[in-house]
């Protein structure tokens, strides 16, 4: 899959996929075996780990915050603890670091690390390498596609150029899109490496797609709110319904995009019922 510097419009709609959560059903099952009991592994949490464990599954996964970077969501999961709990030693200073406008990544985590010496961040970086080991170790079976997804893409990519717009890890992206034969429904694939994702949406405007041509198909409101940005439209995957959203995108909203009657009550409607599901 080349770069977006050898890109070539073909078409002149484009739709763009996320992916964990949204094409693959990879999300759940990442916080639930891995995100979760990490944290509760590296803080030594074990007195209260179901109500831990339920709380950080809201957090990331069925609320409002579903899709935040895992540095933030940390810094949120270890603040409630230290408030509910039990004390938790430097949570202000991994809030500060959060808020700092590094970027939430390993490598800038490093970087604060050598600049501070701070045991938490110390810590933050176990945890992180911890859960990055127990993603590669899930089984294959449970990297799949969520149903409808792959035909849904076919459908998209016969009527328009389809971008893959994820924050995950490019090299898990393509593994796991072509274990499956996505990736023939795929014409770029633009992930972490390339920047947020409304950078990367606005990065493949440059092509000249016009943004009432253009829909981000996501699972999360930093989905939606990249959509936002770029002034294009916003197609939701609903957590818990993930089956029934790639039925209606495939069933009327993939049409409306095509036909321009996408705008106005339609996108409201995804909009709408997209918060209720998270509570918003």
């Amino acid at each position: 899959m080349g770069t977006i510097e050898g890109f070539t419009r073909k078409k002149d709609y484009l739709v763009c996929v996320d992916s964990d959560g949204c094409a693959m059903d990879t999300m759940d099952c990442k916080h639930i075996r891995c995100f979760g009991p990490c944290m509760v592994e590296e803080w030594g949490l074990q007195a209260w780990k179901d109500a831990i464990l339920a709380r950080w599954n809201d957090i990331n996964l069925y609320t409002m915050t579903r899709g935040i970077n895992r540095f933030k969501g940390l810094a949120m999961a270890l603040e409630e603890i230290n408030d509910t709990y039990t004390p938790i030693e430097g949570v202000a200073d991994l809030r500060r670091w959060v808020e700092s406008g590094a970027a939430p990544s390993n490598d800038a985590l490093q970087k604060a690390i050598d600049e501070t010496d701070s045991a938490i961040l110390k810590k933050a970086m176990r945890w992180s390498k911890a859960v990055n080991a127990a993603i590669v170790a899930l089984p294959e079976e449970v990297k799949k596609p969520f149903p409808g997804a792959k035909e849904a893409l076919a459908a998209a990519s016969a009527a328009a150029d389809v971008a893959i717009v994820s924050s995950a890890n490019r090299d898990a992206v393509m593994e796991e899109w072509t274990k499956h034969a996505l990736l023939d429904h795929v014409d770029i694939v633009l992930a972490q490496d390339m920047g947020s994702k409304a950078h990367c949406i606005s990065e493949m405007l440059r092509f000249g797609y016009a943004p009432d041509h253009v829909l981000m198909c996501g699972d999360a409101p930093g989905d939606m709110d990249a959509a936002k940005t770029n002034g294009v439209f916003y197609f939701p995957i609903q957590v818990r319904h993930e089956g029934e959203s790639w039925r209606e995108f495939v069933d009327h909203g993939l049409g409306r995009l095509l036909d321009g009657t996408y705008a106005g009550d339609y996108q409201q409607e995804q909009i709408d019922a997209f918060l209720a599901n998270l509570g918003g």
